[in-house]
C-alpha cells in the first residue's frame, strides 16, 4: 500500500512500473516533487527576493507576498499541474482542449527558449567562478591585478601588509579612502567587469568572445544534456541531489553567517517592518510579480513536468507543497544573504543599503566580496557558487525538457519517441550556439535585455489567456468535472473562485502595474540605445504574437461556411482531448468525440441484451479498476466500456 501512495496512485488502482509505457512516467512521485521544486526554486530566490524585501518595507513586504501566494501563486500552480496531468501532454498538446488557443503553447515555447538561452549563460558564469575559487587566494581579493584601475579600493589592504600594525593601518587607510571617494570601486566589481566579462562600451560593440566563458557554457550544456539523456527517467534521479543539496549549502552559509559580527544588524535590516509601505501599490505589484515569476507560471514547464505523472496522482497536494517550499526558500535565502551583508556593512562602517544589491550584482559582486572577508574564503566561495550552479541547473532541466517534450508530442511518431535523446541533443546544440553571442564582451547587455523583456509582460498575457480559455471557453464546469474524475474529488471551492475571478484579476493587476511602472532598462550608468529597446520589445511580442496568428490560422482552416461557424468549430475540443490512456477515458470520454456521453442511457440500452450480461460486465469493470468514476452528469457510478 505504501508503494501505491509513493507512486501517486489512489487506493484500488493497479500499480504498474510505467502507467504510460509509450511516453513514460516519473519513477515515483518524490522525483516529480523534487524536479518541480528545482524548477521553481532558482537564482531569483537568492538574488531577487531578499533585495525586494528590504526595498519594499522589510518584514512588511512578507504580508502582501504571502497574500499573493495564496490567491494567485498556489491556484495558478495547481491549474497548470492539473492541466498537464489530465492529458499527459506537454505545453503544445494540451491545447486540444480548444485548438484555436494552441498559439498559447507556442508562446510558452518561445518564452522557454529565450529563458533557456540566457539562463545557461548565468550558470556558466557561476561555473567559471566556481573553478576560479579553487585557489589559496580568491582572485578578486586585492587591487594589485593587471585588470584593476586606480579607482579600485579593497577592504583587505594589500597582500604585502604582513605585520599586525601594517594590517590595521591598511584597513584604516582603506576605509578613509572609501569615505573620501564619491564612488568606491571594489576589487570584486572590477574582476567581474574588467576580467570575467571584459565589458565593451555598448550593446552594439560585441568585441571578442570570452573563451573561458565559452568553455564554461559548453560544460553547462553538456551537464544539462547528460542529465536529460533519458528524459525524466535520468533527470528524476539527478534531482535527488540538485534539488536538495542547495539547502545543505544554504544552511552551512546561514550558520556561518549568523556567527559573524554585524550579522544581526543585517537580518534586522532585512526583516524590520515599515508598515506605511503596505499602502503603496508598488509593494503589492512587486509581491505579485515576484510570486508569479518565481513559481514559473506560463513558462510551460509545470504543464510538461505534470504530464509525466500518473493519471490519478494528487497534484493538488503537490502544488501546495512545491509553492510553499519555493516561497519558504526565498525567505530562508534572505537570512543567509543579509547575515553576510550585515557583516560586510559592519566591516566597512557603512549602512547595509550601501552593500545590498540584486541580480547579477549580488551574486557576482557584493557576495563574492563579502566572502573575501571570511577565514578560509575559497571554501565558502566554492560552496556559494556550487549552490548557484545547482539552483540554476534545476530550472534549466525543466526548460530544456519543456522544449523537447513539445517537439516529441507534436510529431508523435514512434520513431521520434524512441529517439527522443537525439531531439534533446539537437535542442542542446542549438541552445549552445544561440548562447555564444552572450559570451562576447557585449554579452551582459544582451543577457539583461533578454531577462527584462523576453520573459516579462508576455508571461502575464499568456497566463491570463490560459485562464480565460480553460474557465470560460472550455467551461469551468467541464474542467471541474475533469479534475474530479482525475483526483477523485472536485477542486476545493476556494480554488474554483480563484481560477474564475481572483487570479485573472491579480494577473490583470500585474499587467497594468508592469505597464505603468515601466522604465527603460539601464546597466549601471549605461543607458540602452533606442534600437536595442525595440529589439527587446520585439522579443517580448514574439511570444504573444503567436496567439492571434495561430488563432486566425485555425479559424481559416476550420470547417464552416461562415466566420461564426468556423470560429465555433475552432474552439471545440479536439476528438482526442481527454485522458491519454483508454483505461482512464470514462464517462463523457468513453467515446472518441468530445461531446458528453450520458452513461445512464447506455445502461438502458444494454438492458435489452439481458440483465445478467450487464451485471457480468459491471463486475469485470469493478474488479479491473477498483474505484468509482464520476459521470459527466455528476452521478457517481461505474460505467461500462463503450461499444
Amino acid at each position: 500500500d505504501a508503494e501505491k501512495y509513493l507512486n501517486g496512485a489512489v487506493p484500488g488502482e493497479p500499480v504498474k512500473k510505467d502507467e504510460n509505457s509509450r511516453r513514460g512516467n516519473w519513477g515515483n512521485q518524490i522525483e516529480f516533487v523534487l524536479t518541480s521544486v528545482g524548477y521553481a526554486v532558482g537564482l531569483g530566490n537568492v538574488w531577487r527576493f531578499p533585495y525586494l524585501c528590504y526595498r519594499n518595507g522589510g518584514g512588511a513586504f512578507m504580508f502582501p507576498y504571502f497574500i499573493m501566494l495564496v490567491f494567485c501563486g498556489i491556484p495558478l500552480f495547481f491549474l497548470e499541474l492539473s492541466f498537464g496531468q489530465f492529458t499527459s501532454l506537454g505545453c503544445l498538446g494540451v491545447w486540444k482542449v480548444s485548438p484555436m488557443f494552441k498559439g498559447v503553447g507556442y508562446g510558452m515555447m518561445v518564452v522557454s527558449t529565450y529563458i533557456g538561452i540566457y539562463y545557461n549563460v548565468v550558470i556558466c558564469i557561476a561555473f567559471y567562478y566556481f573553478f576560479m575559487s579553487m585557489t589559496n587566494l580568491l582572485p578578486w581579493t586585492y587591487c594589485n591585478n593587471p585588470w584593476n584601475t586606480p579607482d579600485c579600493t579593497g577592504v583587505m589592504g594589500t597582500p604585502r601588509t604582513n605585520a599586525t600594525f601594517a594590517n590595521v593601518s591598511a584597513v584604516v587607510s582603506g576605509l578613509t579612502e572609501i569615505v573620501n571617494r564619491t564612488k568606491r570601486t571594489s576589487p570584486s566589481e572590477e574582476y567581474w567587469r574588467n576580467y570575467v566579462l571584459n565589458v565593451s562600451d555598448g550593446i552594439g560593440n560585441f568585441g571578442e568572445v570570452r573563451l573561458p566563458i565559452l568553455g564554461c557554457l559548453a560544460v553547462s550544456w553538456v551537464v544539462v544534456f547528460l542529465c536529460l539523456i533519458r528524459g525524466v527517467k535520468s533527470s528524476g534521479k539527478v534531482v535527488y541531489f540538485t534539488a536538495t543539496f542547495p539547502y545543505v549549502v544554504l544552511t552551512i552559509l546561514f550558520i556561518r553567517g549568523i556567527t559573524l559580527e554585524g550579522a544581526i544588524s543585517g537580518i534586522k535590516y532585512y526583516l524590520t517592518p515599515q508598515w506605511e509601505k503596505i499602502l503603496d501599490a508598488k509593494v503589492w505589484g512587486d509581491a505579485a510579480s515576484q510570486i508569479f515569476y518565481s513559481l514559473g507560471c506560463a513558462w510551460g514547464g509545470l504543464i510538461t513536468m505534470a504530464s509525466y505523472n500518473k493519471f490519478h496522482n494528487n497534484c493538488f497536494r503537490d502544488s501546495i507543497i512545491i509553492s510553499v517550499t519555493n516561497c519558504g526558500t526565498s525567505v530562508y535565502a534572505g537570512f543567509v544573504i543579509f547575515s553576510i551583508l550585515g557583516f560586510m556593512a559592519n566591516h566597512l562602517g557603512v549602512d547595509v543599503s550601501e552593500v545590498a544589491d540584486h541580480g547579477p550584482g549580488l551574486a557576482f559582486v557584493a557576495y563574492p566580496e563579502a566572502l573575501t572577508l571570511l577565514p578560509i574564503s575559497p571554501l565558502w566561495s566554492l560552496l556559494f557558487f556550487f549552490m548557484l550552479i545547482l539552483l540554476g541547473l534545476g530550472t534549466q532541466f525543466c526548460l530544456l525538457e519543456t522544449l523537447v517534450t513539445a517537439v516529441v508530442d507534436e510529431i508523435g511518431t514512434d520513431w521520434i519517441i524512441k529517439n527522443k535523446t537525439y531531439v534533446t541533443l539537437g535542442v542542446a546544440i542549438v541552445g549552445f550556439l544561440l548562447g555564444v553571442p552572450l559570451t562576447t564582451q557585449a554579452g551582459i547587455y544582451w543577457l539583461l535585455l533578454m531577462d527584462n523583456y523576453a520573459a516579462s509582460f508576455s508571461l502575464v498575457v499568456i497566463s491570463c489567456i490560459m485562464c480565460i480559455c480553460i474557465m470560460y471557453v472550455y467551461g469551468h464546469k467541464n474542467y471541474f468535472k475533469d479534475v474530479e474524475m482525475m483526483l477523485g474529488f472536485p477542486p476545493p471551492l476556494f480554488f474554483r473562485i480563484c481560477w474564475r475571478y481572483v487570479s485573472p484579476f491579480i494577473i490583470t493587476f500585474i499587467l497594468i502595474f508592469t505597464v505603468i511602472q515601466y522604465k527603460p532598462i539601464t546597466y549601471n550608468d549605461y543607458v540602452y540605445p533606442r534600437w536595442s529597446l525595440v529589439i527587446g520589445f520585439a522579443m517580448a511580442l514574439s511570444s504573444v504574437i503567436c496567439i492571434p496568428i495561430y488563432a486566425l490560422f485555425k479559424i481559416a482552416v476550420s470547417e464552416g461556411s461562415t466566420f461564426l461557424e468556423r470560429l465555433k468549430n475552432s474552439v471545440k475540443p479536439d476528438p482526442d482531448w481527454g485522458p491519454a490512456l483508454q483505461e482512464h477515458r470514462k464517462g463523457r470520454y468513453a467515446t472518441a468525440g468530445p461531446e458528453s456521453v450520458e452513461v445512464c442511457p447506455l445502461k438502458e440500452e444494454l438492458k435489452d441484451e439481458g440483465k445478467e450480461k450487464l451485471k457480468e460486465k459491471e463486475t469485470e469493470q469493478k474488479d479491473e479498476m477498483g474505484l468509482t468514476i464520476t459521470g459527466s452528469n455528476g452521478s457517481t457510478l461505474n460505467p461500462t466500456p463503450s461499444a
